[in-house]
């Protein structure tokens, strides 16, 4: 196994701001493992909230003994090594994890969503997403969806009812709405939920703060819209103490640490009886071929790194009535690799 990497500046179309700060653009770990003849790749999403950094990830890359992975890969004790490295850093660990789930699905030449089992039949719509901005931005975001059958709109201010009511000058398609931890009073809150209800709301990700269990599972309780942990989870080892408290779950693969944990954490929704939503970083295309193998499998998805980034370095996946198409390519069936984009690593 030989792995070669290279840092990425992610610039995005709009600076990206959600109820506690913004940003214009994402760092990035791009990484190929070339194993017996075949290259598979992999992407660490950095965004500076959760901690990870280049410097963070080329630290640890430099501590992984890649001589170790031999195929056929056994992901569970993948992860437990990555993790006895060091704890946390689950971008740079998701990196390496959906390195090898694309290797694994080129040596087999079958595609990595036919390995883990996820019907392209049964891909949902994926959202687009409008983060917090004036509102004639907001206005422009909604036409740049145009082709987009679901937005995602960021909520947790003071003035969450004119963002809403601004988009619904302009738009009726369904929303999901991501409060990010904003909203602070439970009776105010479940006002809010009513209210959006109204307003053709599908679901909510993480309204109250993640440590305030309580709070949130109160609100689950009254809420005539699924309620979603996000920052609330981030690995299958939170899941346990989240049962009950939310209606379902938002998995993303910069925090599960990829593709084999995000794939055990859907199968532990399910068996709680919660809901699934499928989310992302700014990612360029290669993590989001890789959270689209499995998006068949949950019950939303919200996939849209590439089409809110301005130099995303891959092909975008094709997307056909706001769903993307899966193609019966080997591993993530990643298109467009520029053969110099590792020239300098």
């Amino acid at each position: 196994m030989q792995a070669t990497y290279t840092s990425y500046n992610l610039e995005l179309k709009h600076p990206f701001a959600i109820a506690k700060f913004s940003r214009t653009s994402t760092p990035i770990m791009l990484l190929k493992l070339n194993y017996e003849g075949k290259d598979g790749y992999g992407e660490a999403s950095m965004v500076p909230y959760m901690g990870e950094s280049v410097a963070s990830a080329q630290s640890f890359l430099k501590k992984v003994d890649w001589k170790r992975f031999v195929y056929p890969f056994n992901f569970e004790e993948i992860i437990t090594y990555l993790d006895d490295i060091e704890k946390g850093q689950p971008a740079i660990k998701a990196a390496i994890d959906i390195a090898l789930n694309d290797l694994s699905g080129k040596i087999l030449e079958k595609p990595c969503y036919e390995i883990y089992g996820a019907n392209p039949l049964k891909m949902p719509v994926t959202s687009y997403t409008i983060g917090i901005d004036r509102l004639d931005i907001i206005k422009e975001k909604v036409t740049e969806a145009k082709d987009f059958k679901v937005l995602k709109v960021k909520l947790g201010r003071d003035n969450d009812k004119e963002l809403i009511n601004t988009i619904r000058a302009i738009s009726n398609v369904p929303l999901y709405v991501d409060a990010n931890q904003g909203w602070t009073d439970r009776k105010q809150a479940i006002d809010m939920i009513y209210w959006l209800h109204d307003q053709g709301v599908v679901l909510i990700e993480q309204p109250m703060d993640k440590a305030n269990l309580e709070g949130n599972a109160w609100l689950t309780g009254r809420s005539p819209i699924p309620i979603l942990a996000d920052e609330a989870v981030q690995r299958l080892s939170d899941m346990d103490a989240l049962k009950g408290a939310y209606h379902g779950i938002n998995i993303k693969l910069m925090k599960s640490t990829g593709m084999y944990e995000g794939h055990q954490m859907i199968k532990k929704a399910r068996s709680f009886g919660m809901k699934v939503l499928i989310g992302c970083m700014s990612e360029t295309s290669c993590a989001t071929q890789a959270g689209i193998a499995l998006a068949p499998l949950c019950d939303w998805a919200d996939l849209d790194g590439p089409w809110l980034t301005k130099n995303n370095p891959f092909d975008a996946p094709q997307i056909i009535a706001g769903k993307y198409q899966l193609k019966d390519l080997p591993g993530l069936g990643l298109e467009g690799i520029n053969p110099n984009l590792f020239a300098s690593s």
